[in-house]
């Protein structure tokens, strides 16, 4: 056979066949396989060579696809599919797999250049669309009207000050250079922004973290256009579009004194001007370098600058007055840092030149008690609605209180009567001086405080309210909630039912306590711990009743072992008292009252026995308006089930008794049913009585300390008024009395629910009654003591209760009790080594915040 007939070998798969079936396999996966292989006949030479090289594409196309022909024909076929008809490429269609999702460069520039034109543009329009501070209706701050629970009005407040507008040569060189040195160093060069403060608050804003504000003088002038706006999102990124375009637009000594001429500086004074004559009685042309650097420091927040004192835990007046101290002294050094204030001027300014101030205008115009008053029911408006005290100093709200302007005034005639009987400051300056009186009077139904004193008034330079501080131990009136507590859950001897007040505990002085297992306590020492009563008299066992009645440490002090002390912070939280003003540790002498609560919340808590167990939380507002519309959140609070009725009502028995044969009784002279405690506390360093009708409660407390002292470290009252030692029933009972007789007159008198029968008569160890019987029938006199005890001597002991005196309104010499008050003295917990003291902080200054009244008033 010759050359050219012979055929040539055919490809695995089968020849022309296979090399038609690669040719009809997906066109478009690959250009050899879809194109290159012909489908004409194949004739003559090059229809030969044609079907030879289709043999070779037909054999390629079979070793593909036993590899992957997927992946072959995509790599074949690249760059040769159809055109992407997209407007964005993306994910690739030129790509396979995870590189279809790789962006290409164009795609990434393409992005950033059209983010920043979307920004740059919408960053045109807002700078645009919005306004530039106006510092005449900036400044302007309207009256807060407060009204008497009557509707009358109590006192308008703010907006009397000076708030003139002043041109920048106006405010000296030496402002300037504080305000710039403390707060925005760059102020002189920067474009009125900071883009990390201002993206750190954005972002806190929208993921709901705390706020911030603006960092630059420029952003805080355009914040304080804002003071009555939220703080929201929307707020911040206009408060950004007005910063930018007055960075761009305004010259720097505009911007400064928009800001100086707008900032709050405290004492109702916006701007400069109206800061220097509330501060200084001056100009602020007039201002020297000193004083300057004392209002650079104020702007740094006026509630806990202002030495005036402010509104919260930490906003008495020695600490702001010690912060101010502080940050004028380093305002001062500032300046010196950058280049401010030369180190010669500064050496003028020691930490005795901290300048003086002149008497407050508000101060003035709140004299007596409304300063105090008007302080309670802003403290309750800003807690309720969550606001600022520079906002509710720009005032317009309308605020009705649930003072009552004659019980008001005869809690004042009371406190200063009695006041003016006792004390001699002249003739006994280093005893008499620094005693201070606190009061406060809530209603039973509905727990609004109806009248409280807090002092000899602002005008008298007295910021502390007396009524709100926390910081004085309430010594024995805190045993009721011992006994409540044992009332309601029981002791160990109990089996955990209620125990009866007619349970008996030994009473004798020096008794040796001992813990939850029967173990004793231990002093410091080491040795066993004894509790200590005022009183030598041995008593031997005597029913709680009597212990109450007589006030007796020892067996209160047993009893909180027996009973948990956790139950009873629970038993006293019930009824409204804060867990923090309780003494956290666990001693004896936490049943004899060195807890700190205010006299408002004594009141308060005191109300929830006469209420047979209802508590109400105090409340000193009903209504607010702002621009002519009422404000929600100020209904009365709801009531709340503290305890059984029969644990309450039991209470309040055993409180009457107290004053009909016990601690309290120059209460009798009222001349209605009455139940109330009296408390005196280590040294005669306080003196309390908190009582009540079956309309009112009202606490009064009397403790001695210089206000103007740094600590507030409470003096001892022994010798104060011409006698050893004052206690609670005695000057704060007397007060007691002549407010409730003028506060109830022309009331009818009621009575208190009768008390049923309650828990199993639970003897301490070593008693001689059985240990639990069964309920015992209440004993017709529950203040006879035992026939084992010999009955407590008519004299006083020493440092006892001292004979009628002028001022002692309603002495009665006959009477036999009330010489045993009880004291907090000493008492380690479960034998850990130590006595604690009476206050951890000893302080009975301004709110340690509304952690009295303010948090929940």
């Amino acid at each position: 056979m010759s050359e050219h007939r012979r055929k040539p070998p055919q490809p695995q798969g089968g020849g022309r066949a296979s090399a038609r079936r690669a040719a009809q396999q997906r066109p478009g996966r690959g250009a050899q396989a879809g194109r290159d292989v012909p489908t004409a006949s194949p004739s003559g030479p090059h229809a030969e060579r044609s079907a030879q090289g289709s043999r070779a594409g037909a054999r390629r196309a079979a070793q593909r696809g036993s590899t992957g022909r997927g992946r072959g024909s995509a790599k074949a076929g690249r760059g040769s599919g159809r055109p992407d008809k997209r407007l964005i490429n993306y994910p690739r269609s030129d790509r396979d797999g995870w590189k279809r999702f790789v962006p290409s460069w164009k795609f990434v520039g393409g992005t950033v250049l059209g983010f920043f034109a979307i920004i740059t543009a919408g960053t045109g329009i807002g700078i645009a669309m919005v306004n530039t501070p106006d510092p005449n209706k900036a400044a302007q701050a309207q009256n807060n009207v407060f009204f008497w629970a009557d509707g009358s009005q109590m006192v308008a407040t703010g907006g009397s000050m000076n708030r003139q507008i002043v041109t920048i040569d106006k405010i000296p060189r030496s402002m300037r250079d504080a305000v710039i040195a403390a707060e925005n160093q760059s102020f002189e060069t920067d474009k009125g922004v900071d883009p990390m403060g201002i993206a750190r608050a954005v972002w806190n804003m929208a993921t709901g973290g705390s706020t911030q504000g603006g960092s630059t003088i420029t952003q805080q002038y355009v914040k304080n256009n804002f003071l009555d706006s939220d703080q929201t999102l929307k707020r911040k990124v206009t408060e950004l579009f007005i910063a930018i375009k007055l960075g761009v637009s305004e010259e720097k000594d505009t911007v400064l004194a928009g800001y100086l001429n707008t900032a709050y500086y405290g004492r109702d004074a916006y701007g400069i001007q109206a800061a220097a004559r509330a501060y200084f009685g001056k100009d602020s042309q007039d201002l020297n370098p000193s004083e300057c650097a004392f209002l650079a420091s104020v702007l740094k927040g006026p509630n806990l600058y202002n030495p005036d004192g402010g509104i919260g835990a930490a906003a008495t007046p020695a600490l702001n007055e010690d912060r101010a101290r502080k940050r004028w002294a380093w305002v001062l050094d500032r300046e010196v840092e950058v280049g401010r204030m030369s180190k010669e001027e500064r050496a003028k300014y020691q930490p005795g030149d901290f300048p003086a101030r002149v008497e407050s205008e508000q101060a003035r115009g709140m004299s007596g008690q409304i300063g105090y008053l008007v302080e309670t029911a802003k403290q309750y408006v800003m807690k309720t609605k969550n606001i600022t005290a520079e906002q509710m100093a720009l005032g317009g709200y309308q605020v009705h209180t649930t003072f009552q302007k004659p019980k008001v005034d005869a809690l004042v005639k009371a406190v200063e009567d009695t006041r003016n009987d006792f004390l001699d400051e002249k003739k006994r300056p280093d005893l008499d001086t620094f005693v201070q009186f606190g009061a406060a009077s809530v209603d039973v139904k509905s727990g609004a405080i109806v009248a409280l004193y807090g002092g000899p008034g602002w005008d008298k330079k007295h910021f502390t309210n007396n009524a709100n501080t926390i910081g004085v131990p309430v010594g024995s009136t805190w045993k009721p909630y011992v006994l409540a507590a044992a009332m309601q859950y029981g002791t160990q001897n109990s089996k955990g039912r209620g125990i009866s007040p007619d349970s008996k505990y030994m009473a004798d002085d020096l008794t040796v306590i001992k813990n939850r297992q029967g173990q004793p306590l231990m002093d410091k020492d080491g040795k066993p711990f004894r509790q200590k009563n005022e009183s030598p008299t041995a008593y031997g066992y005597v029913t709680l009743t009597e212990a109450m009645e007589k006030s007796i440490n020892v067996p209160f002090a047993q009893l909180v072992f027996d009973v948990g002390h956790a139950k009873v912070r629970e038993v006293a939280k019930s009824t409204g008292i804060l867990e923090d003003s309780m003494d956290k540790d666990n001693t004896a002498s936490f049943a004899l009252g060195t807890s700190t609560p205010s006299a408002i919340r004594m009141a308060d808590s005191y109300a929830t026995f006469a209420a047979s167990g209802t508590h109400r939380e105090p409340f000193s507002v009903t209504k607010v308006e702002k621009d002519g519309e009422a404000l929600s959140g100020f209904e009365a609070p709801k009531d709340e089930r503290a305890m059984d009725r029969s644990i309450a009502d039991n209470v309040t028995k055993v409180l009457e008794n107290v004053v009909q044969n016990g601690t309290g009784t120059k209460v009798k002279k009222l001349g209605r049913p009455a139940a109330g405690k009296t408390g005196t506390t280590d040294q005669n360093k306080s003196a309390w009585f908190v009582g009540y009708t079956p309309e009112l409660a009202t606490s009064v407390t009397l403790f001695r300390t210089d206000p103007n002292s740094a600590d507030k470290k409470l003096m001892s009252m022994n010798g104060v008024g011409g006698t050893d030692s004052i206690h609670g029933g005695d000057i704060p009972a007397v007060i007691w009395t002549e407010y409730m007789s003028e506060a109830l007159k022309g009331a009818p008198a009621k009575k208190f629910p009768e008390a049923e029968d309650i828990g199993v008569t639970a003897d301490s160890a070593g008693a001689p009654s059985p240990t639990p019987s069964a309920v015992a029938p209440p004993s017709p006199t529950p203040s006879m003591p035992p026939t084992s005890s010999a009955p407590p001597s008519p004299s006083p002991s020493k440092g006892g209760k001292p004979t009628c005196k002028p001022w002692n309104l309603y002495c009665d010499p006959d009477t036999t009790g009330g010489t045993t008050e009880g004291t907090t003295n000493g008492g380690p917990s479960g034998g850990a080594s130590g006595s604690p003291s009476p206050s951890t902080s000893g302080k009975p200054g301004r709110p340690t915040g509304w952690p009295t009244l303010s948090s929940s008033q």
